[in-house]
């Protein structure tokens, strides 16, 4: 086996990703101590290229970290207005009172936000303050050392054949160094999963659930567009068939942010949550909104959904896991960007109290305390009990028991139910074929609806074709002998990019393909598969979607 040798570089502090946890990680770090060396990994072709939120931004993450973020011309600009909550039929809606909601689920003093645009407004925050941002540089490995513990990554790897054997023009990357290492990747993020592994921080807490979101940005008539308005929906077209729901937040420019999650624990494989996000927009109060505007935008991204109870260990030797690395979503409130910028100030302080100690490569317990005991674990707990009661009893029971759950725990700070467990992982909820029928999806009209591959030419999506494989099968035989006959290989229909095909020519055996270049980075794979057979690794440095203002 070729021994790479790489060139090598020190830093204090070594963060991967540029989203907001990373990046209020390194604001936070050069606030503390200007002389502090800080580089920022990102492995999208540009800081907010990988970025996809809803979003409605709460602010209390950016007024902890930059408290006068609205004197610094910060992209924040629209305030929630109103508030509408739906319960879709087919062809009606209900609209549920915001007097019955929790509190909890009020957006006042929200904004509608592309956290894509609020990432690169943050990364010239720390650029100012001498932050070292290097984007286009993917992070393929750990670098461990003599204890044991993470002492760096390696980034800027280039030139590696199919086979991955280094090609005439291999550039082998770096290694950075630095006392502590922070993983701020999203959710199910390559390293994230290397390291809960093999430091089994995951032992202690329930197993972790997903969603997939899917989110489209139209450009609507301006008469029909409402600055600042909130409109969230569940039931039709999911119904019983799985959970899940939809947004759609008035933005500026006569756009629409139209969204639809599907959890990813559901059971039948004949889903195809993509193609439910299409039928939705069919519904006559989606359709009337959308009619004459045109889509401009589409991406996908996976979402972590366990909650409070899910949070692995965050500290580990040499590091810690920051935002959705670490599964800090508010499920109800359909929000976690607060929870990761304040995950990231509170790992930046833990950094440097231990760096002005004079310590490095340990285990800093202090951040996973604050993390549990303060803002971050609070707004957890009070909704760890939504997401399992949906699990288990569908969605009109857990809208009462759930919303219960959560007035119980807003205004009493206790629930009756204690703190539920989720069950199986999204995996092994999955059925076998035997036991449900194909679902009929109407074909997209391509006005309303569209095909996959057409609209993952609009997340301007590309990956060299030379590089190896980023989506990795442990066993290259599973996927068509035994996803296939077992559970009718949901590859096909779980992910949003059109990846996975099975082809099946007439005289041959069945083949299963992968069509690596449309990955939008989602990571469902890594998670839904059946068989857990799919390992999503990353791509070279800036391959992937561009998103512009997702």
């Amino acid at each position: 086996m070729t021994v790479v040798e790489r060139e090598a570089m020190e830093y204090d502090v070594v963060i991967v990703g540029a989203g907001p946890a990373g990046l209020s990680a390194a604001i936070r770090l050069k606030q503390l101590d200007a002389e502090l060396q800080v580089v920022v990994l990102e492995k999208g072709s540009e800081v907010g290229a990988h970025i996809l939120s809803g979003a409605v931004l709460d602010p209390s993450g950016l007024d902890a970290l930059l408290p006068n973020w609205r004197e610094m011309g910060a992209p924040i600009t629209v305030p929630v207005k109103d508030d509408n909550f739906y319960f879709l039929g087919e062809a009606g809606r209900l609209r549920l009172p915001n007097f019955a909601m929790p509190p909890l689920m009020n957006n006042h003093g929200n904004y509608i936000v592309s956290m894509g645009n609020v990432c690169r407004w943050m990364a010239e925050q720390a650029e100012a303050l001498g932050v070292e941002i290097f984007p286009g540089m993917a992070c393929s490995e750990l670098v461990f050392g003599d204890n044991g513990e993470v002492k760096g990554v390696v980034a800027g790897e280039f030139g590696l054949n199919p086979d991955g054997t280094p090609s005439d023009a291999y550039e082998p990357g770096m290694e950075l160094h630095g006392k502590y290492v922070l993983l701020s990747e999203g959710v199910r993020g390559s390293l994230s999963k290397q390291v809960i592994a093999k430091y089994d921080l995951a032992a202690n807490s329930d197993v972790q659930k997903y969603g997939l979101g899917m989110k489209e940005i139209w450009e609507i008539d301006p008469a029909k567009h409402r600055l600042g308005s909130v409109t969230h929906t569940m039931g039709w077209p999911l119904n019983s068939s799985a959970g899940g729901g939809s947004f759609i937040y008035h933005a500026e420019n006569n756009q629409v942010l139209i969204g639809f999650v599907v959890h990813l624990n559901y059971a039948n494989p004949y889903l195809f949550p993509y193609m439910e996000f299409q039928r939705f927009k069919h519904h006559p109060m989606v359709a009337e909104l959308l009619k004459g505007g045109k889509r401009v935008a589409y991406g996908a991204r996976a979402i972590s959904e366990g909650g409070y109870q899910s949070i692995p260990q965050t500290a580990f030797p040499g590091g810690a896991l920051l935002g959705c690395s670490a599964g800090l979503v508010n499920v109800p409130r359909i929000k976690g960007n607060h929870n990761a910028m304040l995950s990231g100030k509170a790992a930046a302080e833990a950094a440097h109290a231990a760096i002005k100690g004079g310590r490095s490569g340990d285990v800093l317990s202090d951040y996973d305390a604050v993390l549990r005991a303060g803002p971050v674990g609070k707004d957890l707990k009070k909704v760890r009990n939504v997401k399992p009661l949906w699990s288990k009893f569908g969605l009109l029971a857990s809208l009462a028991v759930g919303g219960f759950d959560m007035w119980t725990n807003d205004l009493f700070g206790f629930s009756l139910f204690g703190t539920l467990r989720h069950g199986k992982s999204d995996a092994k909820a999955t059925g076998e074929a035997a036991n449900f029928k194909p679902i009929d999806y109407p074909k997209p009209d391509g006005k309303l609806s569209f095909d996959r591959l057409t609209n993952v030419s609009f997340s301007m999506t590309n990956h060299a074709e030379s590089q190896p494989c980023h989506l990795r099968l442990t066993d290259p035989s599973i996927p068509i002998s035994v996803n296939f006959p077992k559970f009718a290989e949901p590859a096909q229909r779980y992910c949003p990019a059109g990846v996975y095909e099975v082809i099946d020519e007439e005289g041959k055996e069945p083949r299963f393909q992968i069509n690596f270049q449309n990955c939008v980075h989602c990571k469902t794979c890594d998670i839904k598969d059946p068989s857990e057979n799919i390992t999503w690794v990353t791509p070279q440095g800036g391959d992937g979607p561009n998103y512009p203002n997702m």
